[in-house]
């Protein structure tokens, strides 16, 4: 066995503790659950610092700082946090949340604790003045190595409460002023998120501070351990009594740190006496060479330092310094993959690689190593330098192995000193890659005694990439807080006067996400939809029929009644599931490496909702599963007869080149919506109109995963398999034209819903339909795929046939005729002669509704659902009787 790989196997059975426990006596003691002990040892390690306000330091295997973890691990930590406080908070109060992590060790964290709560602003303390910028605030963290803490918002409304239509998520409503809309928002819950709770000294500092300026009824403090004292715990309490607000703890893991009369003492003894057994030995570039501290002198290798360019997305933030919304996450999504492609690339055949992050900046380098985690077939790792100095001993049993120390090179405030990059030396890293920002790519970061020099003295190969500095807009009036500076103007994105230049798609709404809108992951779709949940839109089916056939009310005025499955018809469902879902996987593997191959290499994927959604989040899964790559997706509302969100379309032209942009859709009827998009198109430059679909049965597009009219199990329901979300809704007393249309998030029917099962179930058949996938995909792209609009022609001569006179009231395939079950006033049901299975919940479904199914040949589609023509509430169904709605 390696020397490596020895140590590598002690180290699994060693506690990174036991070396500081053993020689101060200090205890990490668990929260009394079983195992509470071994948990809080598997989460946290122990060393010595030079400090002399405290002699340990806590030392997390998960946060990314001073331990090298995958970036998976460490994201997911955060993550996970996040959606903890989203369910503590709920929907409403999770929507208005605003997040603040402490500089410098929980930057990154804090982040990601954002990221879970869904749709949050995210702002983290800074120790780095930046000219041009007030302070908001500021406190003390007394125990740290540097004690100041800045708040440096580049947005003053921020910690208000009021973040605007750029940063309100799932609340946010253009046209309103700031000042507005910082007064409906002022008691927003403030979130605040460190590594350890120890003692709650700075979050109660901070509290303190921010309480004065900003007082709000609620916060929450979150960490990954919380390991205060049963006396600490109460001070919390009394806290919150005297400022008269509710202050919650979501923590990972929880217990107590005990520590012997005398340890401060005792650890500095400790400290210097493992210094000068190393004192012949400089410090600058220590690598682990089984002495009692470490540090053994290296001499700094010159190999040259490669620079990769990432092509960072312009206008995003470098981190949360000075605000993050959710409209810079949504930017920088789905700019990763193409970032890691190209780090990938760089990398070469790297085996063990590092993601080595700088001081506060935490993030950027962390969802880096998230996307090239899952590129590249090698080991990553992710941590970041510090400016905290702390002892190196080369014993498994501690959890500091090795440090190695440069030049502060950011021209820091506080001047020069010495950085740390500690557990780096000596670990086996074939490749490091070194993330800066821009402020911090100086002479010092180049010098002979600087970090890359020192990296290149353990390593074969490092790289450099640099992530631009960002510089808050001179305008913070907080109208549009945190938008880009450099974003174009309306007017050179689409020229259309009547469209575009209404106003600055800087100030449009930005996407809603799950979970606060949508059971779908925040990944899985961005919804450019406003949320109209709290309107009452419902209308009894036979109304809602007797207005649109009247010509009082057009459809998307109102919503149908949801309805409420049987449980036959979710048996019915999930029979249907089973049977198609691989037939659907293939669909979605055909049209998605279609779109790859034409549209490629990075489409934006636009589904139509709500039918499209689905279908755009398994195209997205596709990709992702077969090809490493993360495809935006969002969803917009398109209005047969008053064509698509011309809002939506601004926000997608301000934030990707319409020429990327797919829009995509279940599956084709007679193709009324295909000419609905390609006429509403007509008014905005590069995009274009066409269409892909799973199903084209009607002959209408050119891009499809077959021409088959197949049961796609997504047409069974309604919101239950589509994320929870309603019909969209287009009215004008509710939506203004600089306003997404809206939608309605039926969180009340969650017990019901099935929309991951869905996903998962057409998922989990992905790699078994691979090669028909590929045969189905070499033989379309050689065929004239060209619409024949075979079906367009059969509803008209139907609507004919059957004295009609109107194809609109004429549904062709599966997944229409559903819809009319489900949302119209159905007349009969014309079925292929000798259809099967595909057609078993329509039957149940005519059967419950009375509604007649007549068989019949030559039809091109498997069914046609016929709505009642010029509906009455007196009019009656083929045999004489009132129709039924149940």
């Amino acid at each position: 066995m390696s020397e490596r790989a020895a140590r590598k196997e002690t180290a699994n059975v060693v506690w990174s503790g036991s070396w500081v426990a053993e020689r101060l006596g200090v205890e990490l003691v668990g929260d009394g659950k079983p195992d509470g002990d071994g948990e809080l040892r598997e989460q946290l390690g122990l060393a010595l610092r030079r400090n002399p306000k405290r002699a340990h330091l806590l030392v997390s295997n998960v946060l990314g700082k001073h331990v090298p973890q995958k970036p998976s691990v460490v994201y997911g930590v955060g993550f996970e946090l996040g959606r903890r406080v989203h369910a503590l908070l709920g929907d409403a109060e999770a929507r208005r949340a605003v997040v603040l992590g402490y500089a410098e060790t929980a930057t990154g964290l804090g982040h990601a604790v954002a990221d879970g709560l869904g749709v949050a602003p995210y702002l983290h303390s800074t120790r780095r003045p930046v000219e041009g910028v007030a302070r908001a605030g500021g406190f003390e963290e007394s125990h740290s190595h540097a004690t100041s803490h800045l708040l440096l918002p580049e947005d003053p409304n921020l910690l208000a409460g009021g973040h605007g239509p750029a940063g309100s998520g799932a609340g946010a409503q253009t046209g309103v002023d700031a000042e507005a809309d910082a007064g409906r928002s002022a008691d927003a819950p403030l979130v605040l998120v460190d590594d350890e709770f120890s003692t709650g000294n700075t979050v109660l500092n901070t509290i303190r501070a921010l309480h004065e300026r900003y007082p709000r009824s609620r916060y929450v403090v979150v960490a990954l351990v919380d390991m205060r004292s049963a006396a600490d715990q109460g001070r919390l309490t009394e806290f919150a009594a005297e400022i008269g607000a509710r202050v919650d703890l979501v923590a990972r893991s929880s217990g107590t740190v005990v520590l012997p009369e005398g340890v401060l003492a005792k650890g500095q003894a400790l400290v210097a006496a493992q210094e000068s057994a190393a004192s012949g030995s400089p410090e600058r570039s220590p690598e682990r060479a089984g002495s009692p501290a470490s540090e053994t002198a290296v001499e700094p290798v010159r190999r040259p330092c490669a620079r990769v360019d990432l092509q960072w997305p312009a206008g995003v933030p470098d981190g949360g310094r000075h605000g993050f919304t959710p409209a810079h996450r949504a930017a920088l999504e789905p700019a990763l993959p193409a970032m890691a492609a190209r780090l990938a690339a760089a990398l070469g055949d790297a085996r063990r690689v590092l993601i080595l992050g700088f001081e506060e900046l935490m993030y950027a380098p962390l969802r880096l190593g998230t996307a090239l985690e899952g590129r590249i077939d090698a080991e990553v790792r992710y941590s970041t330098t510090t400016r905290s100095p702390v002892l190196a001993v080369d014993d498994p049993g501690y959890a500091i192995r090795s440090r190695l120390v440069f030049p502060a090179h950011d021209n820091p405030a506080d001047g020069p000193g010495d950085r740390y990059a500690y557990n780096v030396a000596g670990a086996g890293f074939d490749a490091v890659v070194v993330a800066v920002d821009s402020t911090a790519d100086t002479p010092e970061l180049h010098a002979p005694d600087g970090l890359l020099a020192q990296l290149a003295a353990h390593t074969d190969h490092v790289l450099l990439v640099v992530v631009p500095s960002y510089v808050p807009s001179e305008d913070r009036s907080g109208l549009h807080p945190y938008v880009p500076s450099d974003v174009p103007s309306a007017g050179t994105l689409n020229p259309t006067p009547n469209v575009s230049e209404r106003q600055d798609p800087r100030m449009l709404p930005e996407p809603l996400r799950g979970p606060a809108f949508s059971s779908y992951a925040p990944d899985d779709v961005g919804w450019l939809l406003q949320d109209l949940s709290d309107t009452e839109l419902e209308a009894p089916t036979e109304e809602r029929e007797e207005a649109i056939q009247s010509g009082g009310a057009h459809y998307a005025e109102s919503l149908p009644v949801e309805y409420q499955p049987s449980a036959q018809y979710q048996e019915l469902f999930k029979a249907a599931l089973e049977l198609s879902a691989a037939r659907v996987a293939r669909a979605v593997g055909t049209v998605t490496e279609t779109v790859l191959a034409e549209r490629g290499p990075r489409p934006v994927l636009v589904s139509l909702a709500r039918a499209g959604t689905p279908v755009g989040v398994l195209m997205r899964r596709w990709a992702r599963h077969r090809h490493g790559v993360d495809l935006p997706h969002y969803a917009v509302s398109i209005v047969r007869g008053r064509g698509i969100d011309a809002t939506a379309l601004r926000w997608l032209a301000a934030h990707h080149d319409p020429a990327d942009v797919v829009f995509v859709d279940g599956w084709t009827g007679k193709g009324a919506i295909t000419r609905e998009l390609s006429a509403a198109l007509a008014e905005f430059d590069g995009f274009n109109p066409e269409i892909a679909v799973l199903a084209d049965p009607g002959g209408c597009v050119r891009t499809h995963g077959t021409r088959e009219d197949f049961l796609i199990p997504s047409a069974c329901l309604n919101s239950t398999v589509s994320g929870l979300i309603s019909r969209t809704v287009l009215r004008s007393d509710l939506v203004g034209p600089d306003d997404f249309h809206g939608a309605k998030f039926y969180r009340e029917l969650a017990d019901a819903d099935v929309s991951g099962h869905f996903l998962d179930a057409v998922a989990a058949h992905f790699d078994e339909v691979v090669d028909a996938v590929d045969a189905d995909v070499k033989e379309l792209l050689a065929a004239d795929r060209a619409p024949t609009w075979e079906g367009w022609a059969a509803v008209e001569r139907i609507s004919e046939e059957y004295g009609i006179h109107d194809v609109n009231l004429v549904k062709p395939g599966v997944g229409e005729t559903t819809r009319v079950l489900l949302r119209r006033v159905p007349w009969k049901i014309l079925a292929k002669r000798g259809a099967g299975a595909d057609l078993d919940h329509i039957r149940l479904l005519a059967e419950q509704r009375g509604v007649p199914i007549e068989e019949v040949d030559g039809l091109p589609y498997t069914c046609v659902g016929l709505i009642h023509p010029k509906y009455t509430r007196g009019a009656t169904g083929a045999d004489g009787k009132a129709v039924e709605s149940k």
